[in-house]
């Protein structure tokens, strides 16, 4: 059976099309203002990509934030379960699935069959999520993508007091302003959002094996901080950014 996930999240729509269980197919383009028109041409391009028609997909289920905006989609399924549905087939002994997209992050507590036992979100602050990165490396004048390795080159590990973007902004010139290295700025803020996360890893009672999907996993400072704070290795599959509408294919697929 064909099968295709729609993942309308805020920032950027990823669409996957799944046949018999493989990822065949997939696209990503910007959310923008009219995120209906782009989850359209994104699912022409993963159409394309896997060489199918679209009288070819059986099923269509979407998820993310905008998931009830999606085009061709019969039902909708959330975050957290795609989350879990993904990540468990791609991992069977994971037992926690951290998530972190550009505006939300979320850890999820899971059973071997892919039951959700427990969930927390970091929905209110970019603090904890992707977007804390695009904003410090304005104030860093760095390209978003030199933020990570920038931070892994860091010897000094020094705090990031601020528990909001905004005034984490103002700290990051304020630390400038005194001579700080910038790897070890970047390797703060990397810290900051790691350290949130983990209070909802920690909250949820999170146990390994730990599956890391979402943008922020492609982030190599966020993942170094992410593990050390964690104390343990996370499993990164090779299209994290995927996995939300990998799982909402997935879970077309069961009807």
């Amino acid at each position: 059976m064909i099968t295709a996930g729609i993942d309308m999240g805020a920032k950027t729509i990823k669409v996957v099309i799944v046949d018999d269980g493989n990822m065949v197919g997939k696209a990503m383009t910007i959310a923008g203002f009219e995120a209906t028109e782009s989850a359209e041409r994104a699912y022409t391009t993963a159409l394309g990509e896997a060489g199918l028609a679209e009288g070819d997909v059986e099923r269509i289920a979407s998820t993310g934030a905008g998931r009830r905006y999606a085009p061709h989609a019969k039902h909708d399924v959330s975050e957290v379960k795609c989350a879990v549905k993904g990540a468990i087939d791609l991992y069977p002994n994971a037992r926690t699935v951290i998530d972190v997209g550009a505006e939300e992050g979320r850890a999820i507590r899971c059973t071997e069959d892919g039951n959700v036992m427990d969930f927390a979100l970091n929905e209110k602050c970019a603090a904890g999520a992707g977007a804390f990165t695009e904003a410090m490396s304005r104030a860093l004048e760095v390209k978003v993508e030199e933020l990570g390795p920038m931070s892994v080159k860091s010897t000094n590990a020094i705090p990031m007091n601020a528990q909001c973007a905004v005034f984490a902004e103002s700290e990051v010139v304020s630390l400038l302003h005194a001579k700080t290295p910038k790897e070890d700025i970047a390797r703060a803020v990397h810290d900051a959002i790691a350290s949130r996360i983990v209070s909802l890893a920690r909250k949820v009672g999170f146990e390994p094996d730990v599956v890391l999907i979402g943008g922020l996993a492609r982030n190599v400072g966020f993942v170094d901080s992410l593990q050390r704070a964690l104390g343990c290795d996370v499993l990164i599959p090779s299209d994290p950014e995927y996995i939300g509408a990998y799982g909402a294919a997935l879970a077309a697929r069961a009807g």
